[in-house]
């Protein structure tokens, strides 16, 4: 069964952690972070950031990526980074398996240890060569609606309405 997890390996920013917990309330993914993170879960940034969607959210905590990585055997780990050979969208995510989507910490990313023993896995989203990268919140959105896409967005709404009209 397909499940997309997006993981967060040390966060340091609590606004982005804050903005991808939204992220995943409303797409229905669940949310992994690992320790250690520059701010506490109780942050009010981070809790401003996920607004009243902290009710709507599966979160799981882990001490390291290992963790992560012993807990769920079965799935398919894609890791983001500006290093990556393959362009995300050109990834083809499980419809099979649960869905993993790494990013690491907002100033250093993932280890190169983790990329150079995944080179296949490692994905990344273009962008001009002469800039660092994207935000970590913004790369989030872009791969979580690439996977869900490919997978025709389940259980999700693909009608808006108006509030004063019907179309």
């Amino acid at each position: 069964m397909n499940r997309l997890n997006i993981v967060l390996v040390e966060p340091q920013i609590p606004q982005n952690t804050g903005n991808i917990s939204r992220t995943c309330a409303v797409t229905g993914a669940a949310l992994h972070l690992v320790k250690p993170y520059g701010f506490t879960i109780t942050d009010k940034q981070l809790k401003r950031a996920g607004l009243d969607y902290w009710d709507k959210l599966e979160i799981y905590e882990y001490d390291s990526f290992d963790e992560v990585k012993r807990g769920n055997p079965g799935g398919e780990f894609y890791y983001f980074t500006t290093k990556g050979r393959t362009v995300h969208s050109e990834a083809a995510y499980s419809a099979e398996r649960p869905v993993f989507i790494v990013f690491g910490r907002e100033d250093k990313g993932l280890p190169e240890d983790l990329l150079y023993a995944n080179p296949d896995s490692c994905v990344r989203i273009p962008m001009r060569p002469t800039l660092r990268s994207l935000n970590l919140s913004n790369s989030v959105a872009i791969a979580t609606y690439e996977v869900l896409r490919q997978w025709d967005y389940p259980d999700l709404g693909r009608e808006g309405k108006l509030t004063q009209y019907t179309w």
